[in-house]
């Protein structure tokens, strides 16, 4: 290949190498200068903002900014009434005119003596809530843990742990009186939040001993300001086919052996007014197997409720024998768990109601039990009867139990 092949390449004209390599400097060279005052125009105002930044205290700097007029000033707003200014004065009227607090005439299990109690009178807060729980006066420290006890001062824990009585206009005071006790709470914990949610404060609520967290939840729900009572597992006549659960009092054992139990479950939690068997149509058929437990239960300061379950009990007969603050449920709402039959078994609570001033009804936490119990409870007023709690009913019915 020849020279002139290299330089002249598909026959082109030739150029001028060095003219061509010129041009190529030269527009280097024009750009060099510019490129310099950019860089250096941008270092100073780098260096300018960073000087700005660090002598100007402004750490808002750059953020949206509104402004508002203020009217008045903060010695104004803030200046306290005067000091003379005597404060409203409470009304002497109506603590003259205020009910008379319930009261029951109750025989202590042990000397025999007739006292009348008044109920909520003494543990209850104002307004339907309820005392701390537990009382230090009414606690017993046994093997099991703390069980509840009359005080030294008299004090029972059925009068200390009861919802205080409201005050009621004379309208609602006529009303018949009507105690609904849900039983079977604590077992599930999503059933015992719904009961608690969806119940109003006056309904009562038994807890079965083997819920997990027991204490807490049984604290919340008198929280809510319900009353609570402890349900005792008792040997059903299918027993042990149908076993409640870990230390059933059962007919085969002594008297000592089934009160050692019940002790166990009365340290479950604190804050009960009385005890209701859990299932126990068996052993509340037996009278020398539930004597011996009723009155620990009465010597407690505790009530029973029979839930009515069972027409072979024979909790009433012994309640009286001893003394023991008692009541007995009038209906059993969920004896048939559909809505028509629990809504047929509130009205003829209604209607004992009615007739007797006081009816009592017992449900389990089912759905559909609390579900038409809560319907039921908004139109109770409206339709003349009063929702109270158990302590209630029981401080109403001065008949003999």
């Amino acid at each position: 290949m020849s020279v002139d092949d290299l330089q002249q390449p598909l026959g082109t004209p030739p150029t001028k190498l060095g003219s061509s390599r010129f041009k190529a400097f030269r527009t280097r060279l024009f750009r060099f200068p510019l490129v310099l005052m950019m860089t250096g125009a941008g270092a100073l105002f780098l260096a300018a903002m960073v000087g700005w930044m660090m002598t100007v205290n402004d750490p808002l700097g750059g953020e949206p900014v509104a402004r508002v007029k203020i009217i008045g000033t903060l010695d104004e707003a803030s200046t306290p009434p005067p000091a003379s200014t005597p404060p409203p004065a409470a009304s002497t009227s109506a603590a003259t005119a205020a009910p008379a607090q319930p009261a029951v005439n109750v025989i202590d299990g042990r000397s025999g003596k007739t006292n009348e109690v008044v109920v909520g009178g003494s543990g209850g807060t104002e307004g339907g809530q309820l005392a701390p729980a537990p009382d230090p006066r009414l606690i017993e420290q046994t093997r099991h843990g703390n069980v509840p006890r009359i005080g030294s001062d008299g004090a029972r824990p059925f009068d200390a742990y009861a919802r205080a009585a409201p005050a009621l206009s004379p309208a609602k005071a006529a009303m018949p009186r009507i105690a609904i006790v849900i039983g079977g709470l604590g077992i599930s914990a999503n059933g015992t939040s719904e009961t608690i949610a969806k119940l109003p404060p006056e309904v009562t609520l038994a807890f079965a001993p083997y819920g997990t967290d027991l204490e807490r939840v049984a604290a919340r729900a008198r929280t809510k300001g319900h009353e609570l009572l402890l349900q005792v597992p008792m040997e059903p006549f299918d027993y042990p086919d149908n076993d409640p659960g870990p230390q059933t009092l059962l007919t085969t054992m002594t008297g000592d052996q089934n009160v050692d139990r019940l002790q166990w479950f009365l340290s479950r939690f604190p804050g009960f007014i009385g005890v209701a068997a859990y299932m126990g149509a068996r052993f509340t058929s037996s009278e020398s197997a539930l004597l011996p437990v009723m009155r620990d239960v009465t010597q407690r300061g505790l009530m029973y409720l029979d839930d009515g379950a069972s027409q072979r009990s024979v909790t009433r007969e012994i309640a009286g024998g001893l003394g023991t603050t008692f009541a007995r449920a009038d209906v059993v709402l969920d004896a048939v768990a559909s809505p028509v039959e629990i809504d047929n078994a509130l009205m003829r609570l209604e209607k004992l109601a009615g007739e007797h001033g006081t009816a009592v009804g017992f449900a389990s936490a089912m759905p559909v039990s609390v579900e038409r119990i809560a319907r039921w409870v908004r139109e109770a007023e409206s339709r003349g009867y009063l929702l109270v709690p158990l302590s209630a009913v029981v401080a109403r019915n001065k008949k003999p139990v």
